[in-house]
């Protein structure tokens, strides 16, 4: 949980300088699509969450 607590401050906010609320949800939301989907894992061996479910053929719960 630290681990995500620190990416998240580093990359998102202290990265921006939100005008709103609804500015704020916006770039949070892209970035969790990022982080949860896009970016390489080191507990997945450097893979994506997406590639490494497709190379182990497992079922997708989110």
């Amino acid at each position: 949980m630290e681990r995500f607590n620190q990416t998240y401050r580093r990359h998102v906010l202290d990265a921006y300088t939100f005008d709103s609320l609804e500015e704020f949800r916006q770039e949070t939301d892209l970035w969790l699509k990022d982080y949860n989907f896009v970016r390489p894992h080191v507990s997945l061996g450097g893979m994506s969450p997406v590639d490494y479910r497709l190379k182990n053929k497992t079922p997708f719960l989110g």
